[in-house]
């Protein structure tokens, strides 16, 4: 019992000061302005992240993931990637900040966004729906947008796995992106309440799940979690796909696509095996089109364990 109190204390103590060293680097960027911190993050991480351990995963994936591609293509990915998670970071300092966009301005600011009609009908229109998206370019300025549309859209996020940044995290995002459920064993049932009560929720689905359905990924099995089909199969809500595309200058495109048209079955039941490899056909021709804006050095195959020597 003492061994036991004692290891979780030195874990506890370990994640405590991990955290007060990552709010410390945030602080310090607070003292830069936005496109200067932004920059500065930007090659901190190219530098940092070729040293780490995720980086020879990063690379095994782009491998795997585009055998056409040169080494030296796969290598510029691979920097572009980190460079996109540094920008990330930086970015929680600065949200409130960049997000500018407003239809009634004469000359674009940081953001602009592409498909506002369907923004104004599901916010004039009210229904419940499923939004979702990938962690592609600055993911987190989606919610901001809906919010700014008046979409009071309920979020499904996965916290950090220290539990103190997972607790500052949540706080900053409930007070910009409107209701937020942390992934657990129960969130699929608050999900379903909302949609039940005609609301809207967001989901990301290119996350690894060790109990999802077999489908593919840029050619590779993968499991992907089968909660969006189910929730569609009981709900029978529309779909839409929605992403972040980072542009030149530190700008962004925030992107909401038409509704897609869901899989079913000859008896007229939504297809969950079908729709749940849609979702990933969706994500991949995204990655495929910005490469490094997406977080290869995610397992999201599952063989982190076969690289290790």
């Amino acid at each position: 019992m003492i061994i036991t109190r004692l290891v979780l204390a030195l874990r506890n103590t370990k994640q405590w000061l991990e955290a007060q060293f990552a709010f410390g680097l945030l602080n310090l960027l607070k003292l830069l302005p936005a496109d200067g911190a932004i920059n500065f993050a930007d090659r901190v991480a190219r530098w940092i992240g070729p040293k780490t351990k995720r980086h020879r995963l990063t690379l095994t994936n782009l491998r795997n993931a585009f055998p056409e591609k040169t080494d030296e293509d796969i290598q510029a990915i691979a920097l572009d990637a980190w460079g996109n998670m540094g920008r990330l970071a930086a970015e929680y300092v600065f949200l409130d900040k960049l997000f500018d966009f407003d239809p009634a301005r004469s000359t674009p600011g940081r953001v602009e966004v592409s498909g506002i009609p369907i923004f104004l009908d599901l916010r004039d229109n009210p229904r419940p729906f499923i939004v979702f998206t990938a962690h592609t370019g600055n993911f987190e300025l989606l919610p901001v947008a809906g919010a700014a549309f008046g979409l009071d859209v309920t979020v499904l996020f996965r916290p950090p796995n220290n539990p103190y940044i997972a607790d500052k995290v949540f706080e900053f995002r409930r007070a910009r992106m409107g209701g937020l459920v942390p992934s657990h064993s129960g969130s699929s049932f608050t999900l379903a309440r909302k949609l039940e009560a005609g609301q809207p929720v967001g989901v990301l689905v290119d996350q690894k799940f060790t109990r999802g359905l077999p489908t593919q990924f840029f050619g590779h099995a993968v499991q992907t979690n089968p909660l969006l089909a189910k929730l569609v199969r009981q709900f029978n809500c529309e779909v839409y796909p929605a992403r972040s595309i980072r542009l030149p200058g530190n700008r962004y495109r925030l992107e909401i696509e038409p509704a897609m048209s869901i899989p079913r079955k000859p008896n007229g039941a939504v297809d969950v095996d079908a729709t749940a490899q849609m979702l990933n056909d969706k994500v991949e021709q995204w990655v495929r089109e910005y490469p490094g804006q997406w977080l290869w050095y995610h397992d999201r195959w599952n063989i982190k364990h076969s690289l290790i020597t």
